[in-house]
Formats: C-alpha cells, structure tokens, sequence
C-alpha cells in the first residue's frame, strides 16, 4: 500500500488507518451488532495483519477503554512501524463521557497517553470535540499549550477531531490537521476538505463506512478517497475478513 503525506508534517501514512475503538470499550458505542472486546492474542494477530497488508496508521483515544494500554503493550518492540494518532478533551468512565478543554487537562491527558502507550512521543494529538468547536479553539492558554507540545517534541503534529464546518477550518488555520465525518451520506463537512486540498493540509475521515452502516463498502470507501483533501481514512475493526475486505476494496479503486 502506497504511503502518502500527511498534508505539510513529512509524515507518511497509509490511506487506510486502524481505528482501535473496539480493542477497548463496547459500551456507549454505535455500532449495528454488539461485540466482545478482543483478547490479546486476538489483537496481537490483527495488528500483525494490518501490517503485512501495509497498514502503518493507528487512531486512539482516552475515551476509547483500555485500548491505549493494550496498544503500549502490542507496540511494545515495533513502535517505529507506526504512526499513532491519539486525542485529548474526552474521557469515558462508568458509561459516560465527561469533556475538559483547559489547558492543565491537556497536559495531564498527554502525559497519561504517553505512558499507557509506552511511548515517549505520539505523532499526531488531535482535540477530541465535544461539537462546540469555536469555543473550544477561542480558548487561546489550550492553543499554547498544544503548540508548546510540538515544541518539546512531544508531538509531531497538532489537529481537531471537529464536528462543525467553522470549527474543522479553524483547525486547519492553526494546525497540520483535521479528522471529518464525511460519506455518501452525509457531506456537511466537505467544505473542510476543500480547505484541506486547498491549502496542503491533513485531512483524516472518520465514520467513513457510517459506523457499520455502510451499504457498499467498496462505494463508501471510493466516495471519502475521492475527495483531493483526504489523507487516509479511519475504519475501526476487529474482524480480520473485515480488514481484507477493506484493503481489498481499497485495491481495487
């Protein structure tokens, strides 16, 4: 699988990432059918898969369960051969979300990432909105502080998991990237990833194959590729013929 830019950052990403959502937590998600979370060996086998199928793109997040700490643990020896987008704003206890935009929570939230991942830096820290995009980027002590983790090089590149036109524009104002819903069946953002083309910057997609609902994934899959201003696609799953069939369809476009 070809790798392509990340926008300005000099990363190189698959056009395909590994949302790890359910290596972590099934309560509270959206899905058509529930799910058992993986055992390790599971996982262990699905991360060698996507590898070998040219995947080197993982999204994570607090809010996703223990799926940081599973990841710290899998990537343990091989965390050179992947590039980790992670977030920071939401967290999921006891079945619920909670969200904190100050800039202390930030920092906390990155040095708890880091150490579950057992890492030392993530590649990408995007915001994890809770919708109210504008406010959250008016907060300017966060926006420091986010620019001050590029600078120690914790970081390597700063964006928003946004929900709203405005707010995924002023992200790719101020940083490298952006993540968007965006599917045949809903294209609210796209004016986003014409900035995004517009502009040289990141642009990932999520809900790409509408949370499972996706009638043809090859078609799904065409639609959010299609667009110049995306950068890779974020699918989540744990069912190794469900990857094939992803890269597969990928393959074929």
């Amino acid at each position: 699988m070809d790798k392509r830019e990340l926008g300005k950052t000099g990363i190189k990403i698959s056009p395909l990432g590994l949302g790890t959502v359910k290596f972590g937590r099934n309560e509270g998600v959206k899905y058509p059918e529930g799910f058992e979370i993986p055992d390790e060996t599971a996982l262990a086998d699905l991360l060698a898969l996507a590898k070998d199928l040219g995947i080197n793109l993982l999204d994570t997040a607090p809010s996703y369960g223990s799926s940081e700490e599973r990841l710290g643990h899998l990537l343990i020896t091989q965390r050179e051969d992947w590039v980790i987008v992670g977030k920071a704003g939401e967290d999921f206890e006891d079945g619920q979300s909670s969200y904190n935009f100050t800039a202390d929570h930030f920092e906390m939230s990155l040095e708890r990432s880091l150490k579950r991942l057992r890492t030392d830096h993530l590649d990408v820290l995007l915001v994890h909105s809770n919708g109210q995009d504008m406010d959250i980027l008016a907060n300017n002590k966060l926006i420091e502080k986010l620019y001050s983790f590029k600078e120690q090089g914790l970081v390597r590149a700063l964006g928003v998991s946004s929900k709203t036109v405005e707010g995924g524009i002023m992200a790719l104002e101020l940083f490298d990237t952006v993540m968007v819903s965006y599917n045949p069946a809903y294209i609210d953002e796209k004016p986003v990833l014409d900035y995004a083309a517009q502009n040289n910057k990141g642009a990932f997609i999520k809900k790409a194959l509408a949370s499972g609902y996706a009638a043809n994934v090859q078609e799904y899959l065409k639609f959010a590729l299609g667009h110049p201003g995306t950068s890779a696609v974020i699918t989540g799953t744990i069912n190794p013929d469900h990857l094939k069939e992803n890269v597969n369809c990928l393959a074929a476009l």
